[in-house]
């Protein structure tokens, strides 16, 4: 029953993870750009939630609605007024603008709250579990953060197939020149890409500022979980992303319960090893040429 718990812990976990990566699925999987600010935005998120929340009586819930509305709003202007520009055929100008505004954030946080960690007070809720056997339990802040992993994933799915801004992306994704050709402005729809990316990455940075323990330089670790979760599931594929959380949570879980520790190793392991064996991710498809 302790490797059952083990399991049930790691799938657990993996929603947090689920839920990092979706952003940073879909800024891939619409315009093939790796965001490496992406962690940072989370840690930035958090510390938001924390500023802001006495404009709101105290109401972190209520504080996470606006910091992410926030967020999306600054996505989408980052994107236009920015990332737009580094947008080509080599990603190497996307990356390295990502990368410097990762490390204008650290800097401006740990400018102006210092390395002291922190972490958002939700009360109870985030010790609370559902005994299921005595040595089976399942956390609700866990279980809840796993549901709205799958619920943001569907409303993206539900979104990118049946509406006709989400056939704008994938046609975009799939052949940005014939998409302009048929009047989709690019940038305009870049831009709405990335702001559901920074929304959905605040959403993250919220849930885990509530979990664990955060400091300015936290974006480096959380980037790579991210990452490490979308490689494994396919890139750009957002059904992948849940499935590539869930293997590293459980992954991690699994190394803990043989070694105290190793849970973050394994994970690392586990994520090499589906590079070597199947490049492309568990539910990734070809890439384009």
């Amino acid at each position: 029953m302790t490797w059952v718990n083990a399991i049930v812990q790691g799938i657990l976990n993996g929603g947090l993870y689920a839920l990092f990566a979706t952003g940073l699925s879909l800024a891939f999987g619409v315009m093939r750009f790796v965001n490496l600010a992406h962690g940072d935005l989370a840690v930035l998120s958090g510390y938001l939630v924390l500023s802001w929340a006495g404009l709101f009586g105290d109401n972190y819930w209520v504080t996470m609605v606006f910091v992410a509305a926030v967020m999306a709003g600054v996505g989408y202007l980052a994107q236009r007024v920015m990332f737009n520009r580094t947008l080509g055929d080599d990603p190497l100008p996307g990356i390295l603008a990502s990368f410097g505004l990762a490390i204008v954030i650290q800097n401006v946080l740990l400018e102006h709250y210092s390395a002291t960690d922190k972490i958002i007070p939700l009360g109870d809720i985030v010790v609370r579990s559902i005994r299921i056997t005595d040595q089976i339990a399942i956390g609700w802040y866990p279980l809840l953060i796993l549901v709205v992993a799958v619920a943001v994933l569907a409303a993206l799915q539900i979104f990118l197939s049946f509406t006709r801004l989400g056939r704008a992306f994938r046609a975009t994704a799939d052949d940005p020149s014939t998409a302009q050709l048929m009047g989709i402005n690019y940038r305009h729809l870049y831009g709405i890409a990335m702001a559901i990316s920074f929304a959905a990455v605040a959403l993250a940075g919220f849930f885990n500022g509530a979990r664990t323990p955060f400091t300015p330089l936290t974006g480096g670790l959380l980037l790579l979980f991210a990452f490490e979760a979308v490689v494994i599931g396919g890139l750009g594929s957002l059904w992948g992303t849940l499935l590539g959380g869930i293997v590293l949570g459980v992954a991690q879980s699994m190394g803990n319960q043989v070694s105290v520790g190793s849970g973050i190793l394994v994970g690392h392991l586990v994520f090499l090893a589906v590079l070597l064996l199947r490049p492309r991710g568990l539910l990734g498809s070809e890439a384009r040429s």
